[in-house]
């Protein structure tokens, strides 16, 4: 079983039992406000793998399994280490992109999120990193987007909604999950750089 298939079936039976489960759902949600005052930091990933409802589910887990593959076969070329490489890069990617918002949020006990989006984020950009050129399609563009543009338009947004604070979206997770899967890439295989300007520039 690949690992992408794992981390997707975790996330399924993790977000059913939630669902199913308030008292679990309270326990598991990212609450910086109780891992500053209780110690609780489990809930750093274990909020990565429990989601609001089946949309926020469905969306996140075909993102995975869009890029999960290509990125696991990735990882397993440029390293005799490339599961652990793609674990610390999917679960690290969950974990770094809660702590800007566990140090806006610390001492707000109402503020909680959930879900894969700074994991899932930390592997689509790592893939587009690898294959800047890939295109992908968007749910209201009907014309492929070449990965490096979309990546673009991804952190210019995320950053745009972030500092704005508007709504209930954790843009904040994408783009540090985004950010974190960028520099993870180049980290693991420095010769992604010039991979990377060759394809844009091919």
């Amino acid at each position: 079983m690949s690992l992408t298939l794992l981390f997707i079936l975790l996330a399924v039976g993790a977000s059913l039992y939630a669902w199913n489960n308030e008292s679990i759902l309270r326990r598991w949600v990212m609450n910086p406000y109780e891992v500053n005052r209780r110690n609780e930091y489990w809930r750093f990933i274990t909020s990565g793998f429990i989601h609001a409802d089946i949309g926020h589910l469905a969306f996140n887990m075909i993102s995975l399994y869009s890029f999960g593959g290509l990125v696991e076969s990735i990882f397993s070329q440029i390293s005799p280490m490339g599961n652990l490489l793609y674990v610390a890069l999917y679960i690290g990617g969950i974990i770094i992109s809660d702590l800007p918002t566990y140090f806006k949020h610390r001492n707000n006990p109402n503020y909680n999120s959930l879900g894969a989006s700074g994991g899932v984020s930390s592997v689509i950009f790592a893939g587009i990193m690898f294959a800047p050129t890939t295109s992908l399609y968007l749910f209201f563009i009907p014309i492929p987007i070449p990965g490096w543009i979309f990546g673009g338009l991804y952190l210019a947004y995320s950053y745009w909604e972030s500092r704005r604070g508007a709504g209930y979206i954790n843009h904040s997770a994408h783009l540090w999950g985004a950010l974190y899967g960028i520099a993870f890439a180049i980290a693991a295989y420095p010769p992604v750089i010039g991979m990377f300007i060759e394809q844009i520039r091919g």
